[in-house]
Order: structure tokens, then C-alpha cells, then sequence
């Protein structure tokens, strides 16, 4: 699902450093077009990794700004083309090979080790030449005010990817994970900071260590919304900046899905709990048992509007992060560029709007965690969960 659709799932970066060489506006075009995209649908070629236009996966020529920039946005894909051959196939058609190997050379009963690899590889690339790529992009939209990155996967193998091209590209830029605690971070009111840093359990300043050492984080935020959904009334008031007034009530709450995790005498156990909840029952057990909520679909509503998001605690990926759907008023003098220009500014205005929320959602615990009456409220918690 690209960044265009109703539903899609995200993660975000920041950009660090500083651009090696020119004005990135004016040559953000030309270096995207140095690492663009290569088809290998006439070749022999296993596979090719690059940059598209955000717009059309096929187009991977950056002409001119145009190509790639939407005001502040700077919004490309990166696209990859990989052909493979079956295992089982290769084995038929290698036996096939090795068959009539032998039967042209009866003085063999068997086919020589080093003309077995031989005849496996012509093998191989006669299957390649019959077998089409199988294309898989992801888009990618770079917010170069808050030099904010949001991509559209967040599979390791592909972000690992992501992050050396995005490197060879952009020399003297580097991404790194917007990952809990530096999220934190940047949502918490100045005073609460120092606070936060105390309560680092990660020893340097390794993304990974951060993440892994403070998955407390995670935790105690999707536990602290599971109570506050089930005895409160949910209602926030937005507190980051965003498309949203500051002050403007919302409403937060858990529903449809949590994951817990913790440990037993076999090793880790996981627990997924499915389909709306109500008293939540299953989950207060699985908790009063020891298990930590690492996963939950978070509604958030204001006015009219409805968001929802299956959060990883973890890493704070956002999974099937569904906003509303995009309107666009138009007739048959609609210019079609202007028309999928509105769409993309309609859709960022959405996306930034629920991140808002979420945002400021995350920055209410924080003060609320941080606090001097955390402990006491945690307890309150306990209590909760003992009375299942």
C-alpha cells in the first residue's frame, strides 16, 4: 500500500548531517537521478534496486525539481526488481538436464560433480529467461522542515536498504530511526527532558541499545491507555503542533487487537487477543500474569474524524495506520496534475493530523509517567488488574 492509500503502514526516521556538496532543492533531482531505478525486464539481470517518482513506479527519470518535489515535501520511491527461480523448479529441470546427460554419455553412471554445477547454472539462466521480475516499491515522503522521513515499510531487510542508498545518495546525510525514546524526546515539554534522561536505561547513544534497553517505554504507554480506556473517558487535548488547533479535545482508546508478551518455562510466550473488546477481561488476566502489552490498535477520534493504528511498542512503528478518506471536489475542467497535487496535500494534511494526535497522546503520558505521582498511579494499575 503506497503513502496515497486510505490504510497504510509507516515508520519514520530523522535526516542528520548536512548535505556535502550544493542547495538541496536545486539538486535533489540530479542526485535521485544518479541512483535511479534500472528495469531488468529485457535482461538476465537477478535484480536492481533504485529510485522512482513517487507518482508512477515506471518513471525513474528525475528531469527537473518537478519530478520530486511538493512544496516542502521532497517524495520519491524506492523500487525493487528481483527474478528468482523456484527451488523445486531448478530441481526438475536440473533432473530433466542430468537425465539426458546420461543418456548421451552411457559410460557415465552418474553426472561428474563440477559438470553438474555446470549443467545446474545453464539451467538456472535459461528458467531467468523465462521468469519476469517481481517489482515491490515503497514511498518514501521527506518533510524537510522537520527533516522528518516517513517510509512505507518497515521490514528490516528493506529499511536496511533504504538507509544505504538514502546515504550514497544524499552525501553528508544520514537517516536514523525515530525510534521510542528519541520520539520522546522530541514530543516532551522542556522541563520533562532531564526527567526522561534519568529514566534512559540504555548506556550510549546506539539506536538499537535505545531501543532494546527502553522498551519500558512502549509498555507502560499501551498499559497506561488500556486503563485510562477502560476508566476514564479517554479525552485529550492536542498539545503538538500540527494541521489541528492546540487545545482541540480528543479521544483516545484501545480496541480490536492487543499482543502481549512474556516469558515462561518454555521460553517467550506471545498472546494476540482479536475482535472488540469489552471489559477486556483476557487481557487483564494475561497482564496480572506477568505478560507486558507489546502491540495494540489505538482509535483516535476528534469531531468527525476517525484515526486508527496497530502501534508496535517496540520501535513505534505505526501498522495499518488508517486516516480518513481523502475528498477531492472536481469537475471536467479539473486539470488532472493539479488533481493528484491536491490529492497528495489532502492525504499529508490527514497523515500529519493523526500523528498530531498520536503525538500528543504519547506526550501526555510521558508528563504523566515522568511525574512525581507515577508510582501512585501505577499502583492504582495493580489494583485494577488484581480485581480480574
Amino acid at each position: 500500500m503506497g503513502i496515497l492509500a486510505n490504510t497504510v503502514s509507516i515508520c519514520h526516521f530523522q535526516v542528520r548531517g548536512e548535505l556535502a556538496k550544493g542547495d538541496l532543492y536545486e539538486n535533489a533531482a540530479q542526485l535521485l537521478a544518479l541512483r535511479a531505478f534500472t528495469p531488468i525486464d529485457d535482461s538476465l539481470e537477478e535484480l536492481s534496486t533504485g529510485w522512482v517518482q513517487l507518482e508512477d513506479p515506471k518513471e525513474h527519470a528525475f528531469a527537473d525539481a518537478s519530478a520530486c518535489w511538493r512544496d516542502r515535501y521532497l517524495t520519491f520511491s524506492l523500487r525493487r526488481d528481483q527474478r528468482k527461480v523456484p527451488a523445486a523448479l531448478l530441481k526438475e529441470h536440473l533432473d530433466k538436464a542430468c537425465e539426458l546427460f546420461l543418456a548421451e554419455n552411457l559410460n557415465f553412471t552418474r553426472v561428474p560433480k563440477q559438470r553438474k554445477e555446470e549443467l545446474k547454472e545453464q539451467t538456472r539462466l535459461k528458467l531467468l529467461a523465462k521468469t519476469l521480475p517481481d517489482p515491490k516499491v515503497y514511498d518514501l515522503v521527506w518533510d524537510t522542515e522537520r527533516n522528518i522521513v516517513t517510509f512505507t515499510t518497515f521490514s528490516p531487510k528493506i529499511v536496511e536498504i533504504l538507509e544505504d542508498l538514502f546515504k550514497q545518495t544524499f552525501e553528508g546525510l544520514r537517516l536514523t530511526a525515530l525510534h521510542p525514546y528519541e520520539r520522546a524526546m522530541s514530543v516532551l515539554p522542556d522541563p520533562y527532558r532531564p526527567l526522561l534522561t534519568l529514566a534512559n536505561k540504555a548506556s550510549g547513544d546506539n539506536y538499537l541499545e535505545l531501543i532494546q534497553e527502553n522498551k519500558w517505554i512502549g509498555m507502560d504507554f499501551l498499559q497506561f491507555l488500556l486503563y485510562q480506556t477502560m476508566n476514564s473517558d479517554s479525552e485529550y487535548r492536542v498539545n503538538q503542533p500540527g494541521p489541528e488547533k492546540r487545545g482541540t479535545q480528543f479521544v483516545a482508546y484501545i480496541n480490536d487487537k492487543v499482543v502481549l508478551v512474556g516469558s515462561g518455562e518454555n521460553g517467550k510466550q506471545m498472546v494476540t487477543i482479536n475482535g472488540p473488546q469489552d471489559r477486556f477481561s483476557e487481557v487483564k488476566n494475561a497482564l496480572h500474569g506477568t505478560k507486558k502489552i507489546t502491540e495494540a490498535t489505538i482509535h483516535l477520534e476528534t469531531g468527525d474524524d476517525h484515526y486508527c493504528l496497530t502501534l508496535k511498542g517496540e520501535a513505534f512503528h505505526f501498522a495499518s495506520f488508517t486516516t480518513p478518506a481523502v475528498k477531492i471536489e472536481k469537475d471536467n475542467t479539473t486539470d488532472e496534475q493539479m488533481e493528484r497535487e491536491a490529492v497528495f496535500f489532502e492525504r499529508m494534511a490527514l497523515l500529519e493530523k493523526g500523528l498530531q494526535l498520536f503525538n500528543s497522546l504519547f506526550a501526555a503520558f510521558l508528563v504523566e509517567r515522568l511525574g512525581p505521582e507515577w508510582y501512585q498511579f501505577e499502583g492504582v494499575i495493580g489494583e485494577w488488574l488484581e480485581a480480574a
